[in-house]
């Protein structure tokens, strides 16, 4: 590990704190930008170890400054919007969920809007919601046949577009425009790239499908939502519940808006699901007493009947543990940010305004002090007399405060249901792929190809 830096004191404010110390290297005016586009989790990485829990680097002039540990994320996630702002810090986002959506939105609006979701959140919701990914689990493995091989990477994604369509966006999407939503929606998600961060707009050919594929998905919602309106049907998801909703003057959300706040909970349930997913089954196969303890767990809970309730699902321990690892040692998203409205004062360091801030959960995760043996895939670790997840604003995968992902018990049922429907129909083995990190895009993943053997059980 590199010598920290020591930081300097100055006078901000009414009272003495400390300048965050500086990472070393950088270039004039653009300082660790390339270096951030480039390998942006090595220079995250390589702030913590030579500077320490807070450490700062500059991108295009500004100051990027890196907090990590737990009473560090708490700080952070508990100073208000008008201080630290999510919406200016994630303008990258704008041009993907829509002018006035989410980020793209003033900061009360966006509260607004997030709290039309919770209806879609409910346990009624959930129940329904675990029956249909069981079916689509189920339906997409009826062909497997005894024996076969699978890219997991492409599967996964293929899988969890079918579910998470299904919850999310309604039956029409899934049985009438699934080949043309899937097109549609990698253009949308390959739109983000570290590029982003600098600027959401520059003319490269990433951007300009994302924004195609943004118009023509508006387009296919509105379709859907105007044929929902002449025939009364009513769904059981998301889509449903944003076409209820209506802010506290009494408008309803317009179909822009409806859009948005569809592709805002598909980046969600998606992204996290379907790589999570992968990386859950592929740890337990690289860890065979894990999933030991994950299989008989499955095969006793089931062993009568393959009822994959909500009820069920809520049972499976060693399962959620298994699949809380793998969002621990490869959380989706990497970085958090917020961008710094006022001067402030964060555990005694200044933060100035015009500064970024982040949080990253990556490196966060790393750390020994706060996870024993942190690069072990150990699902125990959440097991009683250790819970090492309890402790405040230690486990962020899902982010903090009021801005955690609402979510994330959706996620996480979800990837239980695939992973028990899967582990109670047949043994999996790895085919010797190198198993790496693809960091290409803002959600990780493993690199395809990932190729696994399957085996139907006895």
């Amino acid at each position: 590990m590199t010598a920290r830096a020591e930081p300097t004191s100055t006078t901000f404010g009414s009272g003495k704190v400390k300048r965050p110390p500086k990472l070393k290297g950088g270039l004039p005016f653009v300082g660790h930008t390339m270096a951030f586009v480039k390998d942006t989790i090595g220079l995250l990485q390589r702030t913590y170890d030579e500077c320490g829990r807070v450490g700062r680097f500059k991108l295009f002039g500004k100051d990027m400054i890196l907090f990590t540990g737990p009473e560090a994320h708490e700080a952070l996630f508990r100073l208000p919007d008008e201080v630290l702002s999510p919406n200016a810090a994630y303008k990258m986002m704008v041009p993907v969920f829509g002018e006035g959506v989410a980020y793209g939105a003033e900061p009360a609006r966006m509260a607004e809007q997030m709290h039309m979701l919770y209806p879609a959140l409910r346990n009624n919701r959930m129940r329904t919601y675990t029956e249909t990914v069981a079916r689509e689990t189920s339906d997409i493995i009826a062909g497997w046949g005894d024996e076969g091989e699978i890219e997991a990477c492409g599967f996964f994604g293929m899988l969890t577009n079918f579910t998470s369509s299904s919850c999310l966006l309604g039956t029409e999407f899934r049985n009438e425009m699934s080949e043309e939503f899937a097109k549609v929606y990698y253009d949308l998600e390959r739109g983000i790239v570290a590029w982003g961060y600098i600027h959401p707009y520059l003319p490269i050919p990433a951007f300009r499908r994302r924004d195609r594929a943004r118009a023509r998905l508006g387009e296919m919602v509105s379709e859907i939502v105007e044929k929902r309106r002449r025939s009364g049907y009513r769904g059981e998801d998301f889509l449903q519940t944003l076409m209820d909703s209506q802010y506290s003057d009494g408008s309803k959300l317009s179909d822009h808006e409806i859009t948005g706040m569809l592709v805002a909970a598909m980046f969600a349930g998606h992204h996290t699901s379907s790589v999570t997913t992968a990386w859950t089954l592929i740890e337990l196969l690289r860890h065979p007493v894990f999933l030991d303890q994950v299989r008989r767990e499955i095969h006793g809970r089931y062993v009568d009947a393959e009822d994959y309730t909500y009820e069920s699902l809520r049972d499976l321990e060693q399962t959620e543990n298994a699949v809380k690892e793998a969002l621990r040692i490869h959380p989706p998203l990497f970085i958090l940010l917020r961008a710094a409205l006022q001067d402030c004062e964060v555990l005694g360091y200044e933060v100035r305004k015009g500064n970024w801030v982040a949080v990253s959960p990556m490196v966060a995760h790393r750390d020994d002090e706060v996870f024993r043996n942190a690069l072990a895939y150990d699902p125990d670790r959440y097991g009683p007399g250790r819970e090492e997840d309890k402790r405040p604003f230690a486990y962020i995968s899902f982010g903090g405060g009021r801005h955690k992902c609402m979510g994330n018990a959706f996620a996480i049922l979800q990837i239980k249901t695939i992973i028990a429907v899967l582990l109670n129909r047949y043994e999996f083995e790895l085919a010797g792929d190198s198993i790496e990190t693809d960091f290409q895009g803002l959600v990780l993943g493993p690199r395809p190809p990932i190729r696994l053997r399957y085996r139907r059980r006895a």
